[in-house]
């Protein structure tokens, strides 16, 4: 090898490393063999191998959330590429910046211009697959041009709103020798810096937060994305104002904060919908305040409020008209120097005495628990006792990942998180099975840290090969199935909309319903078994305790329901507080058991 000249497949390697990028998440195959052995002789950097591409993305995906840098996925051409697609729409819709790496067919290989669908095997046209799910997504076939698609992936994916890149790389470009002495490099544009708020801006909000009596404070993704979590809490603390985070931000105010309300919206606490929609300010900060959050119409969203929104993407403010939402004033600009900006103008101010609207807010979560003292004394596993015990057994320093479905709302509902813990999910995507290879890129983010992942049956089935992964690098997720034998969400819009027929979404529907248990032995984990109430207790201790990969089987009466969900087409609350219980409720499904449950 002539010197100074390195191969292309190396280079990739040790720009990866230069990055701090510890774990590269791949999957081997003929056009990512090159690459994938390049990692391997490359210092400070190794690859992890899910059993599924779609794991490697997910993976790569928690790996980034929880480490705060790139997480990178590799995978081969045609197949490999587009086994990623669904977990690059999680990390694009969740702003999470992700670096996917695919290898090409060589370029004498390819189709071109020619009217065929393929030439050479395996080939596919990846970047056109990928351009709606991606920052950029770019093929390098001058092997000069390396460094430059490179840095400027990285810069494109971290700036702005972050989010997915991917760089599509052939097989012979791979193998090409290169001098890096003489590669060009990205130079970033001045444009591309995140927008702040302006002096205009941030008066007009003080003037309107000057004027609130009944305030409610939002957070969103967008505050971790930031890096605003200590902002936020001078913010909110200064104010005096209460919160009301979105799912996504739900660990940002532990709950013993006296100014926490809970999480709102379609599937949020009927105490926290009754404050946002009684509101006469909502300062929502990086959310972008979705249909789950606002409900439908949207227009019956906080109907009384002013509503100040500020975001860093210009067309998610721009978006509020066409659903018949009138924002009040939408403020571009990243939520961390927002929160800076407004923390500055507040220093040394008294916060605003809005005693009485904390105190009517504590009377709402008082005469509407989420978790009634009542569900305690049930036989069989309460779903609400089960979280609200988890959290209790949790340690501060533990991550929660957690999968969809009911599984996701129960946790989202009655979760009690403490200052410094750490809950993920790909919360605008919401696939199946996110959950458990992403249980294994945050626990190798955080130096194999404990991980518990929450997952229904359900979702458990979409990735089910990941409990392989989790066994071979003996990671400590402990890993706890909700396990109700079927798509209870589903089945809970069945209830609603189409007669209680559980069509696939039930074994009596076509739904299959193994021995998770015996499976998960099968892979190598050491099992638990939660089925009633009282065991609850005891076991989480237990498996908590144990060193390395345990697999806890929960199993919950398919008949439980998410309680309160507001059914499609009524506002998320009424917004007169002092009706009736019987009419406060009458949008809400409150039923806490059908007719099967209460006769079992």
């Amino acid at each position: 090898m002539p010197t100074g000249m390195v191969k292309l497949s190396d280079y990739v390697a040790q720009f990866l490393a230069r990055q701090g990028i510890e774990h590269v998440f791949a999957i081997s195959g003929g056009a990512s063999l090159h690459l994938i052995h390049s990692l391997d002789d490359t210092p400070g950097i190794d690859f992890v191998c899910p059993q599924h591409e779609q794991g490697c993305v997910m993976a790569a995906d928690a790996y980034s959330r929880a480490s705060g840098n790139l997480g990178v996925a590799m995978a081969t051409s045609g197949p490999g590429a587009t086994n990623m697609v669904t977990g690059t729409c999680g990390a694009f819709y969740d702003s999470v910046p992700l670096l996917l790496i695919t290898g090409q067919v060589s370029t004498f290989r390819m189709k071109g211009s020619h009217a065929i669908r393929q030439a050479g095997f395996q080939e596919t046209e990846t970047t056109e697959i990928y351009r709606s799910i991606t920052k950029s997504a770019v093929l390098v076939t001058d092997p000069t041009r390396i460094r430059y698609e490179l840095e400027r992936a990285c810069h494109v994916a971290r700036s702005g709103r972050p989010g997915p890149v991917l760089v599509d790389i052939p097989d012979n470009v791979q193998r090409m020798l290169i001098d890096p002495e003489t590669l060009p490099g990205y130079v970033a544009e001045e444009s591309q810096r995140a927008p702040e708020a302006t002096e205009k801006d941030l008066s007009r909000c003080l003037d309107l937060i000057a004027g609130a009596q009944r305030p409610v404070v939002i957070f969103g993704w967008g505050v971790h994305l930031a890096g605003g979590e200590e902002a936020a809490l001078a913010f909110i603390e200064r104010l005096g104002f209460p919160v009301a985070p979105t799912w996504a931000a739900a660990d940002i105010v532990p709950n013993d904060h006296p100014l926490l309300i809970g999480t709102f919206g379609t599937h949020g606490t009927r105490f926290a919908n009754l404050a946002v929609q009684n509101a006469d300010l909502i300062l929502s900060i990086g959310s972008r305040l979705d249909t789950k959050a606002t409900g439908s119409p949207a227009e019956t969203f906080a109907r009384g409020a002013a509503k100040v929104v500020v975001d860093i993407d210009a067309g998610e403010l721009a978006k509020f008209p066409g659903f018949g939402l009138d924002i009040d004033l939408p403020i571009r600009a990243d939520a961390g120097q927002f929160l800076k900006s407004m923390n500055e103008k507040l220093a040394g101010a008294e916060a605003q005495n809005v005693l009485p609207w904390l105190e009517r807010i504590g009377e709402w979560k008082r005469r509407y628990p989420i978790c009634p003292v009542e569900y305690y004394d049930e036989g069989d596993v309460n779903p609400y006792v089960f979280v609200k015990e988890l959290s209790r057994a949790a340690g501060e320093g533990d991550l929660l990942i957690v999968d969809t479905g009911c599984a996701l709302a129960w946790m989202m509902q009655a979760f009690e998180f403490k200052l410094g813990q750490r809950l993920y999910h790909d919360f605008n995507n919401t696939a199946m099975g996110w959950a458990l290879p992403a249980s294994v890129g945050a626990s190798l983010a955080k130096d194999r840290r404990q991980v518990i992942c929450v997952v229904g049956d359900g979702s458990l089935q979409m990735s089910i090969q990941e409990l392989a992964t989790i066994v071979r690098y003996d990671l400590p997720i402990k890993v706890f199935v909700i396990n109700n034998h079927g798509y209870s969400m589903i089945q809970q819009t069945q209830d609603q909309w189409l007669g209680g027929k559980y069509l696939a979404s039930s074994p009596a529907g076509g739904l299959a319903s193994p021995d998770f248990t015996t499976i998960a032995r099968g892979y190598g984990f050491r099992t638990a078994d939660i089925r009633e109430n009282r065991d609850i207790v005891g076991s989480l201790a237990s498996v908590l305790l144990e060193e390395g990969p345990v697999f806890c089987n929960v199993e919950i009466h398919p008949a439980r329901r998410v309680l309160p969900q507001v059914k499609f087409g009524r506002p998320n609350e009424d917004p007169e507080p002092l009706l009736a219980r019987d009419e406060f409720l009458k949008n809400m499904i409150v039923e806490p058991l059908n007719a099967s449950l209460k006769a079992g």
